[in-house]
């Protein structure tokens, strides 16, 4: 009887095993219909349930999903990985590490809330198309980092805190940093102090906007307090940018944030919440507009690579090449040429002024930027 039992429990064992993985190859994972929050940030679309609760109903990143909203829009065989690494412009699902939620979103494209017509009654459906089909993207792009202090060599590359340099971009005039304010990621106090020790006299924050802002001083473990007095001397612009540089909005917002900057004292920090993508191209269109060469400006984006995932060209070729496509496509952005156009080519300071007047500025104003500069 008791081997009967053993047999019978191993049967069943075995069983749900082999349903477990039918399920996991076919589309009977899926979220079934559920609702959709706003990503305020960056105005793309949340899915409802956690980025954990999504992965324990059997989604792995590398899968790839289809996604259904009730209003008709179908999104068939996107890639689901834990970063955007897709080409620019292109969909994904996204388990980005510290957000709360998957997104439906256009990697530095526009938001997908507006895009797909969303509202707070909308209601979504995520299905798996195929299990592992962009397992091997998701292997060769997979980044992440750590936010505690000692598991990196320095404050400031904890901070990722340095000088702008390159061209003819005057000396002590422009850094760049992961923010000062916003403590997620645990790097706020360092990155205040180092604001302090290098003369911060003026601050372009792209990431925030009032309410988050004041959201950060209310918090228990706000030390920013340098930060602080620059804001409330009116000395930091909040910008609450979005990722889409090739956007109209960008550009206008960007450029008068230029015009900003050239009429205050400086040195000025530039930062949105890592100092990354957002504070990588405005650090493009700073270097261009100082004259920077197309290698200045790479070896500036891929320093905060190296400072948060130790990704050097030395240390991991494969991973450093692929993440170059982001960088390429800033100088590409400024030049308005196509995706692959020689480098050596491009005349990125008459590109970068381009830039600015499409955002709105005259001649003159260009000119009073370059000056500060």
């Amino acid at each position: 009887m008791r081997r009967i039992t053993a047999v019978l429990f191993c049967t069943l064992i075995l069983t749900a095993a082999l349903f477990a993985g039918c399920a996991k190859g076919g589309k009977d994972i899926t979220t079934g219909e559920t609702g959709v929050v706003k990503d305020e940030e960056f105005g793309n679309v949340y899915i409802e349930p956690t980025i954990d609760e999504f992965n324990k109903l059997g989604f792995v990143f590398g899968d790839s999903v289809d996604v259904v909203f009730d209003n008709g829009t179908k999104l068939e065989d996107i890639p689901y990985f834990s970063g955007y690494y897709v080409p620019v412009g292109e969909l994904l699902a996204c388990g980005y590490p510290g957000y709360p939620h998957v997104v439906i979103a256009c990697n530095y494209g526009a938001g997908t809330w507006e895009e797909f017509d969303m509202t707070e009654s909308s209601r979504v459906t995520v299905t798996l198309n195929e299990a592992g089909k962009y397992r091997d993207a998701e292997e060769l792009f997979a980044l992440s980092y750590s936010d505690d202090r000692n598991d990196f060599d320095s404050d400031e590359t904890f901070a990722n805190f340095r000088e702008v340099e390159g061209g003819t971009l005057k000396d002590n005039g422009f850094y760049r940093s992961a923010s000062p304010c916003d403590n997620q990621h645990q790097r706020a106090a360092y990155a205040n102090r180092f604001a302090e020790e290098a003369g911060i006299r003026f601050v372009l924050n792209l990431s925030d906007n009032e309410t988050k802002y004041q959201g950060y001083t209310e918090a228990e473990d706000f030390e920013s307090f340098y930060y602080d007095s620059l804001y409330k001397e009116g000395n930091v612009l909040l910008l609450a940018m979005n990722a889409n540089y090739r956007s109209d909005d960008f550009a206008k917002t960007i450029s008068q944030a230029f015009v900003s900057m050239a009429e205050h004292e400086g040195p000025c920090l530039i930062h949105c919440v890592e100092g990354k993508d957002r504070t990588g191209f405005v650090c493009t269109l700073l270097l261009a507009l100082a004259d920077a060469s197309p290698q200045e400006i790479i070896d500036d984006y891929m320093i905060t690579y190296d400072n948060y995932y130790k990704v050097t060209k030395e240390k991991d070729p494969d991973k450093y090449e692929a993440i170059l496509g982001n960088v390429y496509d800033f100088l590409y952005c400024l030049c308005e040429v196509p995706k692959g156009t020689d480098l050596g080519t491009l005349d990125l300071k008459t590109g970068a002024e381009n830039y600015l007047r499409r955002g709105g500025l005259t001649d003159e104003q260009i000119r009073r930027i370059e000056e500060a500069l």
